[in-house]
C-alpha cells in the first residue's frame, strides 16, 4: 500500500474507532462553503455512515451564493444545514472539513471543543487542543485526503459522491494547473470516469440574474491597477462567494500577478486574494495585510480573508480599501503608487 494510503488508513482506523458509539456526529464546513468544502464534508459524512452505522449532520455559517454551488448542491442532493439552524448540544462528536477552529471562516463557536480536523491549509496552533487532526498544507484539496480515506477503508460509493469529490479537486487546483501534488492528480483521475458529465455540465454553465452582470460592470469600474497589482471593491454585496469569483476573473487581466477583491457582507468584509506567483504565499501576504484588523489564511497561491464590524457605506468602505491597498503593495514590495482605472470610466 502507498505510503499516503497507508497514512490515511492508520489515521482513519484511529479516529472511527474512537467515535463509534459516542453519539451524534456534526461535521462542520467553512462559512459560504465551497465546492472542496462541501465534498470532504459528505465523503466524511459517507465514512461514518458506511464503517459505523452512523449518520452526521453537515452544517455551514453563512450561505451558499454562487450559482455553480447552488447547482452542485441541487443536482448532487447536498444535504447540508445552516449552523445556527442547530442546538450544539446535540452532539458529542464535532469535526472540521476544509477547516480549522479559530480561523475566523467559520461560524462554531471557539469555546466549544473540536475533536477531529481535516484540512489542507498550513495548521494553526489552536489545532494542538483537538484530538485527533490530519492537516496536509501539500496537498491542493481536502477532497483528495477523504478520497484517500475512502479508498483505504475501501469503502464504495456512488456516482453523486464520486462527481462532487472530482469537481471539488477540479475548481480548487484548476484542472491541476494550481498547487496540486500527486496524491490530488491520482484521485482526479480515478474519479474522471465516474462523474457525471451532464451534471458537470450543469455545474460549469449555470445559469444567473440580470443582477449578476450589473455586478460584472460594478467590479469592471470600481478596478484599480497598481503597476501588476489589481485591487477591487463591491462595497455592499449579497452574495459573499462573488468576490472570489470576480478574483478569479480578474486574474485573466494582461500584466497583472496579484488580485486583492473585497465587498462588503455586513457586518463583515470578505477578502479574497489570488495570485500567479508561485514563489508567493498568498497566505501570509493576506495575515500581513489584515494584522490587527481581521482574520484570514491561505496557501501558496489562494487566501481569503474576513474583517469584522464593517459597514457597507462609500466612505468607510473607501477608507477600508485605501487602507488595505497601502498594507498589500508594502506587503509586496511595491512602490505606493496612484491607482489607474482598469476600464476609462463610462
Amino acid at each position: 500500500m502507498p505510503t499516503d494510503l497507508t497514512r490515511s488508513k492508520e489515521f482513519s482506523d484511529q479516529f472511527l474507532t474512537w467515535a463509534r458509539g459516542k453519539g451524534r456526529i456534526l461535521i462542520v464546513a467553512h462559512d459560504n462553503p465551497d465546492p472542496d468544502s462541501l465534498a470532504a464534508a459528505m465523503a466524511l459524512k459517507h465514512l461514518f455512515l458506511k464503517k459505523l452505522g452512523q449518520t452526521a449532520t453537515i452544517a455551514f455559517g453563512g450561505i451558499i451564493g454562487r450559482s455553480e454551488n447552488r447547482v452542485m448542491v441541487e443536482k448532487l442532493e447536498i444535504d447540508a444545514v445552516p449552523l445556527e439552524s442547530l442546538d450544539l448540544d446535540d452532539f458529542q462528536v464535532v469535526c472540521m472539513v476544509d477547516t480549522q477552529p479559530g480561523t475566523g471562516n467559520n461560524s462554531f463557536p471557539r469555546d466549544r471543543p473540536v475533536h477531529l480536523v481535516i484540512d489542507h491549509h498550513p495548521a494553526q496552533d489552536i489545532c494542538t487542543s483537538c484530538r485527533w487532526v490530519d492537516i496536509r498544507a501539500d496537498y491542493g484539496a481536502a477532497a483528495s485526503i477523504l478520497f484517500e480515506y475512502l479508498q483505504a477503508q475501501q469503502v464504495t460509493f456512488g456516482t453523486k459522491l464520486a462527481t462532487i469529490l472530482f469537481y471539488a479537486i477540479k475548481s480548487e487546483t484548476q484542472d491541476l494547473g494550481r498547487e496540486w501534488c500527486q496524491a490530488d492528480r491520482t484521485a482526479y483521475l480515478h474519479l474522471l470516469p465516474q462523474a457525471n458529465n451532464r451534471i458537470l455540465f450543469d455545474i460549469l454553465h449555470p445559469q444567473v440574474p440580470r443582477a449578476y452582470f450589473a455586478s460584472i460592470s460594478k467590479a469592471i469600474h470600481a478596478a484599480r491597477v497598481y503597476g501588476d497589482v489589481l485591487v477591487f471593491n463591491l462595497l455592499e454585496i449579497d452574495n459573499p462567494d462573488i468576490v472570489a469569483e470576480f478574483a478569479e476573473l480578474f486574474m485573466r487581466t494582461e500584466g497583472v500577478v496579484v488580485v486583492l477583491g473585497m465587498g462588503c457582507f455586513e457586518p463583515r468584509e470578505v477578502l479574497s486574494f489570488r495570485t500567479r506567483l508561485h514563489n508567493l504565499h498568498a497566505g501570509d501576504i493576506m495575515r500581513t495585510v489584515v494584522a490587527g484588523l481581521g482574520t484570514a489564511g491561505g496557501h501558496g497561491m489562494i487566501a481569503g480573508g474576513q474583517i469584522e464590524g464593517q459597514s457597507g457605506d462609500w466612505a468607510s468602505q473607501r477608507e477600508l480599501e485605501q487602507t488595505l491597498t497601502k498594507r498589500l503593495l508594502t506587503a509586496l514590495g511595491r512602490p505606493l503608487q496612484k491607482g489607474k482605472r482598469l476600464v476609462p470610466a463610462p
